[in-house]
């Protein structure tokens, strides 16, 4: 068993380190937030080059890869631009913990601390804290799915009354105005570059502009969901819902799709619609019944902290958490200490 470990750039330029994340990924669990898609848009966009990739062999075979980043004094984190709901961190099965303190030996300069982010318990188990400190997990969010019966009504009659009749509501007032309301669903990769201009006009004109985090065609953002969206859509794995209300685009998300999910990465909505509409719920209604109607898959990924309105649509939550690996285990139990654990 050993680690190797070379520039980050390298998965870039040299097609057999694609080709070796494309085949644990394909003997994984196969989160597409862990696709070779994913992970050569994000580091092309956000990449600083300082970034290493490395992987482990057992037995003549890869069965761990991960993008890792330098942050301060000794520590190294996976790859976590915020656009990545979980770290870049790729495994074939539950050992990883065990080969961590060999991965900080292995890294550049005196590497005390290796953290991999945003673990989702569904692709790697939550391992148990190591009595001697060496290695400890912390909780990060609560996160919510949706596992999609057979029906959408099977679904829809276990959701909230007040849910149910709350958009039933706002549908009967829209049909008595005469307001048609419809849901496109875009797929092809020609049509990725447009989807994305108008999901950035729409996050721009709300509250994510005023913080300066709005997705643009032009800026970091625009160009990594354009880039990654591209080459989803041309495995067929890529999905933009748009909603219009009337002739007017009301809402939007942006889902990439793999190993029997479909993720829910972006979600947008015109922040000035009234008359007591709720753009985004209804497209999540009709893009729900869509996703079932098409029997592709098992669940509805929503990834990020869990919201209100996420416990309106499901009962389903897990924790994801953070996994610290220290080089020394007394290093480790002087950061439990200094962190009041």
């Amino acid at each position: 068993m050993n680690w190797r470990v070379v520039p980050a750039a390298d998965l870039l330029a040299r097609p057999e380190h694609l080709e070796r994340w494309r085949r644990l990924h394909r003997d994984s669990a196969g989160s597409p937030l862990l696709a070779p898609e994913f992970a050569v848009a994000a580091l092309s966009v956000f990449g600083s080059g300082r970034e290493r990739l490395a992987w482990h062999e057992r037995d003549g075979e890869t069965d761990i890869m991960t993008i890792l980043a330098p942050s301060r004094g000794g520590a190294w984190n996976t790859f976590q631009p915020s656009q990545a709901p979980v770290g870049l961190w790729l495994q074939r099965d539950a050992q990883a913990p065990a080969v961590l303190p060999e991965l900080l030996r292995q890294l550049p300069g005196a590497a005390l601390m290796l953290g991999v982010t945003q673990c989702d318990p569904m692709l790697m188990p939550r391992p148990a804290d190591a009595a001697d400190g060496g290695l400890r997990t912390l909780d990060y969010i609560e996160t919510a799915r949706v596992t999609l019966p057979a029906s959408f009504d099977d679904y829809w009659n276990t959701r909230g009354k007040n849910l149910r009749g709350n958009l039933r509501k706002q549908r009967k007032r829209l049909q008595d105005d005469g307001v048609p309301t419809r849901l496109q669903a875009s797929r092809a990769a020609h049509e990725m570059a447009a989807a994305v201009e108008d999901y950035g006009r729409l996050e721009s004109a709300g509250w994510k502009a005023k913080d300066g985090t709005a997705v643009a065609a032009g800026n970091e953002q625009g160009r990594f969901y354009r880039a990654m969206l591209e080459a989803f859509a041309a495995m067929d794995a890529a999905c933009v819902y748009r909603y219009f209300i009337g002739e007017r685009l009301a809402a939007m998300d942006l889902c990439v799709e793999g190993g029997d999910c479909i993720v829910v990465l972006k979600t947008a909505y015109d922040e000035s619609i009234g008359n007591g509409l709720s753009p985004a719920l209804l497209m999540r209604e009709e893009a729900t019944r869509d996703i079932i109607a098409s029997r592709r898959f098992e669940r509805i990924e929503f990834y990020g902290r869990v919201m209100e309105w996420h416990l309106r649509w499901t009962d389903e939550v897990r924790t994801m958490y953070h996994l610290n690996a220290y080089r020394w285990p007394w290093l480790g139990r002087l950061h439990a200490r200094a962190a009041g654990r």
